[in-house]
């Protein structure tokens, strides 16, 4: 069954649970790289902020065996424990003296994201685009984002380079940046106790934020690339491995370039999810320069 007609028949039969109280609605959402995916809104009288559902892990776990009656629990159940038992003022997003102290940004691909950069704030570097987002965090919903679009912009009356301004303070000050061994990073993921077999440590370092959320901004940081160098005691290739974090590798006569921008492109198209890519290049950055550049 395609994901259209699964969506429909999810709809009509939340509606039915639900009853007349209640409108069920589907919407296709547009993520980063152009990514669309099918998002379930659950709507009422009583509330003004409602999580959207995607729908393609369900569709996915149907499609794997699981009855239509689970997966109509499932959403359910995430709608109650999502929705806010409360309503939420959003007015403060009109005030950008209230918004200015969280603005902060991220690093996308221009190339892929061309239609939303059309509608969105951005600065170019390199083959990325840096573009700006409100950091909330409130008691009921808890942390979120809010990407910021020209019509804030303009509401508000304030400029790109404002903020680019805002945004560089902000961002370090509240995603402050985290530095970890690539064998620190599997060990924590593999779960791994003091002796393993990653005994041996691997030659590559992790940048991201102390969220581990849209970390690759790291390397925008002020001072951030220098103070690696200067630790390193030497210049290094940019690995973008996802949005959420980069992979750094000390230059050496060891590395041949055109073999790491092949095994980003090929770890790109087969590990990293599309929405999460962030650049099939390879970046390298030079320390007695203090820049950083695209090796291809």
């Amino acid at each position: 069954m395609e994901i259209y007609e699964f969506a429909q028949k999810v709809r009509d039969a939340i509606a039915k649970e639900l009853g007349e109280e209640y409108r069920v609605e589907l919407r296709k959402v547009k993520k980063n790289n152009g990514v669309t995916l099918h998002g379930l809104l659950i709507l009422s009288s009583m509330e003004n902020v409602i999580p959207t559902i995607y729908l393609e892990t369900f569709h996915m776990a149907y499609e794997d065996g699981v009855p239509l009656k689970e997966v109509i629990r499932r959403i359910l159940e995430i709608y109650r424990e999502e929705t806010p038992r409360e309503n939420i003022c959003m007015d403060f997003f009109k005030t950008f003296c209230k918004v200015k102290d969280r603005i902060c940004y991220r690093l996308i691909c221009r190339k892929n994201n061309e239609e939303l950069l059309s509608d969105v704030p951005y600065v170019e570097f390199l083959d990325l685009a840096i573009c700006f987002y409100y950091a909330y965090s409130g008691k009921v919903l808890g942390e979120g984002t809010i990407l910021i679009h020209n019509s804030h912009m303009e509401s508000w009356g304030v400029k790109i380079q404002d903020l680019m301004r805002l945004a560089t303070e902000n961002t370090p000050r509240l995603f402050p940046g985290q530095l970890s061994s690539m064998t620190e990073v599997l060990k924590e993921v593999m779960d791994v106790g003091g002796k393993s077999e990653l005994e041996q440590e691997i030659p590559l370092t992790v940048l991201t934020n102390v969220r581990k959320t849209h970390g690759a901004a790291c390397i925008l940081y002020p001072g951030m690339l220098e103070k690696i160098a200067a630790r390193m005691g030497n210049s290094f290739y940019i690995i973008p491995s996802s949005i959420h974090e980069v992979i750094l590798l000390e230059k050496t006569d060891e590395e041949v370039p055109a073999d790491l921008k092949k095994m980003i492109s090929e770890v790109n198209r087969t590990q990293v999810a599309a929405e999460e890519v962030l650049s099939d290049n390879l970046y390298f950055y030079d320390n007695s320069l203090k820049t950083v550049k695209i090796i291809f």
